[in-house]
């Protein structure tokens, strides 16, 4: 799949190299100091220690370079650090290839028990805009669905809620061409390439508004599942209301995964969204988890049926709170996680939390670490 990438450079050094370019720099840079700790039982069963201290710093450079009026090509280069003061925290190492990626563009620097470097390049790709659409070819940002916890019809890059240290969304290595129909209504097609060329996933979207809803029809073949699917976004009386779901079948399996979701702003400084998430290809059973497939990023959730319930309040201009509980129904896990957000500056922000997991033995989120973390981030 290399030549994926020998074609992407291929297309942005050829028939371009004469022209007017412009370039454009930004970027951000992030410290989050965390205190772990992990309950007795997991522990003693892990052997490993219940407390950690760990540390982790992200610069990310987004870079772009416009070729007159309609060609872009985009870059973003992203270098984590990881100290751990003991080798007990899940989820924090870069160092795998994503599977919605054909060519592996991660590379280790230092991979220690207590102390890992690694550098990624997360965007690469060329964009070219027509009258009456575009093209983008190499890894770019493909985002479907309208839920704001969960997103069963994000089906290339969607994150785990619990992810709080969980920045940007992956790319996909694809090529997406998007047909402008009419105002508000389009047709977007996508050929995300894999390791092996009779593994890709290709699926379409049609998006659309009627009378003030925004709806759009998904389809296609995804890790060799037939999927089908959609989502809709819009008002109802004071509220907003959202909800999408996919059906998806393959030789030996069916399930259908959806969500349905309200929000509300109650006041100019109190927000509150409620969303309910039916994950069909989740089990009831916690001693059949497969927690393999959480690792990798091929599931996000183990069970069946969750809740999450939140608000956030604008205590100052400049200093926001918020509050949420996310449960897992079934087995009686979950965990409830409190936030501020406090704007130093124009450009750095100082940000704080706690992520409180519970649960019996053996339930989903019982696996996971009690979080106390500060957020320092710097953008340029």
């Amino acid at each position: 799949m290399k030549r994926f990438f020998l074609l992407l450079i291929l297309l942005i050094s050829s028939g371009y190299s004469l022209a007017q370019v412009e370039f454009e720099y930004s970027g951000y840079i992030q410290d989050f100091p965390i205190y772990q700790t992990q309950n007795q039982n997991l522990s003693s069963h892990l052997g490993v220690k219940e407390a950690q201290f760990l540390n982790m710093t992200r610069l990310r450079l987004r870079s772009a370079a416009y070729f007159g009026d309609r060609s872009r090509v985009n870059f973003e280069y992203e270098v984590n650090a990881v100290y751990l003061s003991s080798p007990t925290g899940f989820g924090f190492s870069g160092d795998q290839i994503n599977i919605r990626q054909a060519v592996d563009l991660n590379w280790n620097l230092v991979n220690e028990s207590n102390w890992q470097v690694n550098h990624f390049i997360d965007r690469l790709s060329f964009r070219q805009g027509f009258d009456f659409g575009s093209f983008v070819l190499g890894r770019q940002r493909i985002s479907w669905g309208t839920g704001r916890i969960w997103n069963p019809t994000d089906l290339f890059n969607p994150i785990n809620p619990a992810s709080f240290f969980k920045i940007e969304k992956d790319g996909a290595d694809a090529a997406s061409f998007t047909y402008n129909i009419a105002d508000f209504t389009d047709l977007e097609l996508v050929y995300n390439f894999v390791d092996e060329f009779n593994r890709a996933n290709y699926g379409g979207r049609f998006r659309t508004n009627f009378q003030e809803f925004d709806l759009s029809v998904v389809a296609g073949k995804f890790d060799n599942n037939t999927v089908l699917g959609g989502d809709f976004a819009g008002n109802l009386f004071m509220a907003g209301v959202r909800g999408e779901g996919i059906y998806s079948k393959n030789e030996n399996s069916e399930f259908v995964n959806y969500v349905v979701g309200i929000d509300m702003q109650f006041t100019s400084k109190l927000y509150a969204v409620a969303e309910y998430h039916n994950n069909g290809a989740g089990t009831k059973e916690k001693m059949s988890y497969d927690f393999n497939k959480l690792v990798s990023g091929e599931i996000l959730n183990l069970n069946k049926n969750y809740f999450y319930i939140g608000s956030t309040y604008q205590y100052t201009p400049l200093l926001f709170l918020t509050i949420g509980e996310l449960a897992n129904i079934n087995d009686g896990s979950g965990f409830v996680t409190v936030a501020s957000n406090y704007s130093l500056s124009d450009n750095s922000y100082l940000n704080g939390g706690i992520q409180l997991f519970y649960g019996e033995d053996f339930s989903e989120y019982w696996y996971y670490s009690n979080s106390f973390y500060l957020q320092i981030e710097y953008y340029f």
